[in-house]
């Protein structure tokens, strides 16, 4: 097995389209093409991971959090991120990060989260804008349902709880093929005119290769017309943070007891308590102060996020409960959601999921 093998399957659950713009996902250290028998599975990627990689003879390390956030104008051993860069490559160790592709995930970092608190009808907190492509393509009828289920079967089509969406509206499509042309219909040297459809469908911007493909295989034209839009619709399954309901409501001091349990956590910073009961619950792992204003908009009893500033408890306004539970312990699920994944998939390969500790914070 190559290491593409494995992340071309991740890829294909956490798109790296789906990533934020900040962020740095995918093959971070080595060469898709290189032979691997052992995967590591860590949360982050640090110097004493890869010394376990070493250990255990594993060829890839999954990581969650990258170990190169921005481009590096210097590799060397005076900082954590180049001795670990340096000791993977001359290892030929391969490093692959996830992070905001999982984040964005449904059923990734913040599923775990909601699911250990027992929250029920969930929805994304803050939905992805600008992950949804519209094709306008322009096919001669008599090759219609051929094109349309190559874009079907490419992943085309998709919009929430239905599939093979489209719209169709026939015309006339005119061209006047040169001396170099090989037309499959219409005279060489003639302006044609022939009745042709437009087909429209939507999906989903990682997908515009393999949709692109479909249409280039299919389309009986040697250059086929078409267009690729933006749109602004939302996409309701893909996005940062969950909203969920606690099956019964409950006053807050339970609610810290019930979080600080969950997540095993030493310490919750929080803000003040006003006797207010718990019901409607907002997750989102890792820094989430940027969400702030979206949990008062959607009138959020209790928001469990971490990395917290002074001023951004003044910013709840008392209108809700609002935790900083720690960034660590806030996503201390996702290495299992990970494993957990590549083993379904890959069930005959070894997945080892390492035992380093790698929160940088302790509580004294």
């Amino acid at each position: 097995m190559v290491v593409s093998d494995i992340t071309n399957v991740i890829e294909q659950w956490c798109p790296l389209e789906f990533a934020e713009d900040f962020d740095n996902v995918g093959l971070l250290v080595g060469n898709k093409k290189n032979n691997i028998s052992k995967v590591l599975i860590s949360h982050d990627c640090i110097e004493s991971v890869v010394d376990e990689a070493i250990k255990l003879k594993c060829e890839l390390i999954i990581c969650f959090h990258p170990i190169i956030y921005s481009g590096l104008k210097k590799i060397n051993t005076n900082t954590y991120v180049g001795r670990t860069v340096t000791k993977a490559l001359k290892n030929d160790i391969n490093i692959y990060a996830i992070h905001t592709s999982l984040d964005n995930n449904i059923n990734g970092v913040n599923k775990s989260l909601a699911d250990e608190l027992g929250l029920k009808n969930r929805k994304v907190l803050i939905p992805k804008k600008n992950t949804i492509l519209k094709l306008n393509t322009y096919v001669p009828n008599s090759h219609l349902s051929i094109v349309e289920k190559s874009l079907y079967e490419a992943g085309a089509g998709n919009i929430g709880n239905y599939s093979e969406c489209s719209f169709i509206s026939t015309g006339k499509g005119g061209f006047k093929p040169n001396k170099k042309s090989n037309p499959f219909k219409g005279t060489v040297g003639k302006r044609n005119l022939e009745d042709e459809s437009k087909l429209q469908v939507v999906f989903a911007k990682n997908l515009k290769k393999k949709v692109l493909s479909s249409l280039h295989k299919t389309h009986p034209f040697e250059t086929p017309a078409y267009e690729i839009f933006n749109i602004e619709n939302i996409d309701s399954s893909v996005g940062l943070g969950c909203v969920g309901y606690l099956e019964n409501p409950i006053g807050e001091i339970e609610f810290l007891k019930l979080t600080k349990r969950t997540l095993n956590s030493k310490v919750i910073r929080h803000n003040k308590i006003t006797g207010r009961k718990i019901k409607k619950v907002a997750v989102l792992g890792g820094s989430g102060s940027f969400a702030i204003g979206e949990v008062i908009n959607k009138k959020i009893d209790a928001y469990i996020t971490a990395d917290l500033k002074y001023h951004d408890f003044f910013k709840a306004d008392n209108k809700f409960l609002i935790l900083d539970v720690g960034h660590y312990e806030s996503e201390q699920f996702t290495k299992k959601i990970i494993e957990n994944f590549l083993k379904e998939k890959f069930p005959n390969f070894a997945f080892i999921s390492s035992k380093i500790d790698t929160n940088p914070v302790e509580y004294f």
